[in-house]
């Protein structure tokens, strides 16, 4: 049983979740700041389901769109599908199974989530082609991990969105799709001679890896723009200045390690720093919004 658990949450890489819930729990909060950030249990649950179903779903469809090029790359050949461990039905069953638990999952949210759940579904799945067709593929991945915290916003306050919120919620998006291209840049550095012999695109294809790092660190330095936009926006003070003094500090590191240390290190990059900047940022916004006496007045 627990083999079988472990070999599933393994296939879509479960533990990854942790790069889009922390954003989608932070949207959750700022929407519900009248409450202290709480939604509600009915509502909560509802967002926890969705997003893991989104996820699931999407990755999911990676494997099953990549199984071919994945049995031909030496770093992703043991991957579960190229190796025989899950079969492709399978892989499509549980593909399946989590695109309808995010749109029943929508529907019991509201009537907004439930009409913009397909859109949503098409979108965290088109990621998986765009390598094929344009060089611009992190901007797409992107966009599909920003719709995180876009739908917990929706989720709590449905279509009641004020038009400051809705400049909120663009800020936060932009700078989690910046996010996301700065260390998906990095991390397909690992597979950079790969790709260019087969035909697969990306930045660090088409502009080398020294000028797609260039582009990955000012796609960061960016983002830390937003975020500090977000914050005054949201009038987050002391805490967040705090957390976002941490972030910078770790998308520092990440940029000396992709650039001074070999491959090997790159999931050290990608996975613990991008785990503690999520974190780190969900923290904060907790902070500020459950324990207001952490303003500045």
């Amino acid at each position: 049983m627990f083999s079988t658990l472990s070999k599933w949450l393994s296939f879509v890489r479960f533990s990854h979740t942790v790069f889009a819930l922390p954003f989608a729990l932070a949207a959750m909060l700022v929407a519900a700041r009248e409450n202290r950030g709480w939604p509600g249990w009915k509502t909560f649950g509802l967002i926890l389901t969705a997003m893991v179903c989104a996820r699931t779903c999407a990755m999911s469809f990676n494997r099953i769109a990549d199984r071919q090029f994945d049995a031909l790359n030496p770093r992703t050949a043991a991957r579960h599908l190229p190796a025989g461990q899950v079969s492709l039905a399978q892989a499509w069953i549980l593909c399946s199974v989590c695109a309808a638990g995010l749109v029943a999952s929508s529907y019991f949210l509201n009537a907004l989530c439930f009409y913009l759940s397909p859109l949503a579904l098409v979108a965290v799945c088109f990621y998986s082609l765009t390598k094929r067709f344009t060089d611009y593929t992190h901007f797409f991945l992107g966009i599909a991990l920003a719709l995180a915290p876009v739908g917990a916003w929706l989720a709590v306050k449905g279509g009641g969105v004020s038009p400051l919120e809705w400049v909120q919620m663009l800020v936060l998006s932009l700078a989690v799709v910046l996010w996301l291209v700065g260390f998906d840049i990095i991390y397909a550095l690992q597979d950079y001679e790969f790709d260019r012999a087969n035909g697969l695109r990306s930045l660090v294809v088409a502009w080398g890896p020294k000028n797609a790092l260039a582009a990955a660190f000012l796609a960061h330095l960016a983002m830390c723009g937003l975020l500090l936009a977000f914050g005054v926006l949201c009038r987050f003070r002391i805490a967040y200045l705090i957390g976002w003094g941490l972030i910078l500090g770790c998308l520092v590191m990440e940029h000396w390690i992709a650039r001074r240390r070999s491959l090997d290190w790159i999931n050290v990059a990608f996975f613990r720093l991008n785990a503690v900047v999520s974190m780190v940022f969900l923290g904060v916004t907790a902070a500020e919004v459950v324990f207001p006496w952490f303003r500045m007045r």
